[in-house]
């Protein structure tokens, strides 16, 4: 049986919480054998860490740092000393929404970048529109080619080039699989089997075929089915490389 990994998933976001069991025995069925919970509140992550086996990251999304930001940063904080979560994430700049100020975005992804310096943890970024600060500020503030994910990329290519320059790992998601995003299609081409990871953004960004309805870890299969089409690869290869790359970078 072929293994995958998925690499970013809120499998306690309340909406998947509730039928969370389902979800990870079609997970276990489809051969996802590694999950990455993304917590992003105090909530998720108090859930996260209830579920014997489950592995989490954790922070206050770019979305939400000015509601949020600075009542929980002390609740990821605390549980990244300790040792209860194995990244620090989702974290980052998003300028399309704008939820939160700027001002206040770039603050806490500096905060979150030093703390997962000094604990040795990779980043997990979410980047929308803001490549240019987010690159400009993790140059200066964390050290280079230290571990990261640019989770969900669907920047450009000059965009990924510089993701990949950094040696940061990028990861594709279902959008890669619509029709429309041809773009993104040829950046799944070139990314280095090694810097690459596939994830499913439970419970958003459900693949193609599945559009409409709620997004799970087994519909990972599907993404990596896409970037190998699109690669001329076989799907076992994507598999293994992007599951060995996922145990690597989390030193599972």
């Amino acid at each position: 049986m072929i293994h995958f990994f998925d690499s970013h998933a809120h499998l306690t976001a309340p909406e998947v919480l509730t039928h969370l069991d389902g979800i990870l025995a079609r997970a276990k069925k489809a051969g996802v054998d590694r999950m990455i919970n993304i917590c992003t509140c105090r909530t998720t992550l108090e859930e996260g860490l209830k579920l014997k086996g489950m592995l989490n990251a954790g922070a206050t999304t770019p979305h939400d740092v000015e509601k949020d930001g600075e009542a929980d940063f002390g609740v990821f904080e605390r549980a990244a000393r300790e040792g209860k979560i194995i990244a620090i994430g989702e974290t980052g700049l998003d300028y399309h929404y704008q939820h939160s100020d700027r001002k206040v975005q770039k603050k806490f992804l500096i905060r979150y970048l030093h703390l997962a310096a000094e604990l040795n943890l990779p980043v997990i970024f979410h980047c929308r529109e803001a490549f240019e600060d987010l690159f400009e500020i993790v140059d200066q503030e964390y050290p280079k080619r230290a571990p990261a994910i640019l989770h969900c990329f669907t920047g450009t290519e000059a965009e990924a080039e510089g993701v990949l320059e950094r040696g940061w790992h990028l990861s594709l998601s279902g959008i890669v699989t619509f029709k429309k995003s041809t773009a993104l299609q040829e950046v799944a081409k070139f990314v280095p089997l090694e810097q690459l990871l596939i994830e499913t953004d439970t419970p958003y960004l459900a693949p193609q075929s599945k559009r409409g309805r709620q997004n799970e870890p087994a519909f990972v299969v599907e993404t990596a089915a896409c970037i190998a089409m699109l690669r001329g690869e076989t799907l076992e290869l994507i598999a293994k490389h992007t599951r060995e790359n996922g145990i690597r970078l989390f030193s599972l």
